[in-house]
């Protein structure tokens, strides 16, 4: 699997370059997203612009992988899917359960939302 990784401050993003993600593929990603829960900034904004396929398996793993990532208090944020992709995670009924946005740049917002709350929370947490 072909991916350009571009490490930010606050979060990881990840832009695979393959047109089409096969089943055979999860495994790879899966590999490569989750040593990320392992680091000091565990944030993950997987970018598929360039993603026209995949199949279903591929869409289901990373709807898993995403809630693997809030699970462990980690953002995983999909962004800039094109419609036929949106389309294989909409008839899986992923779509709903999955934190996406249209843009990259809408998703930094996010990650960067979601870690001053898990920030106030844990303020919260301790008194």
């Amino acid at each position: 699997m072909n991916v350009k990784i571009d490490t930010k401050e606050r979060f990881t993003v990840i832009r695979p370059k393959d047109a089409f993600f096969s089943a055979n593929m999860t495994v790879e990603l899966e590999n490569l997203l989750l040593v990320y829960l392992k680091k000091e900034i565990p944030h993950i904004i997987l970018n598929l612009a360039e993603v026209s396929g995949m199949e279903n398996e591929v869409a289901e793993k990373i709807a898993f992988l995403q809630q693997e990532f809030y699970e462990k208090s980690a953002s995983f944020i999909v962004c800039e899917m094109q419609t036929s992709v949106e389309n294989i995670f909409e008839k899986a009924n992923l779509l709903e359960m999955m934190n996406v946005t249209p843009t990259e740049s809408e998703a930094w917002d996010i990650a960067q939302m979601e870690e001053i709350e898990r920030e106030l929370l844990g303020d919260f947490d301790d008194e």
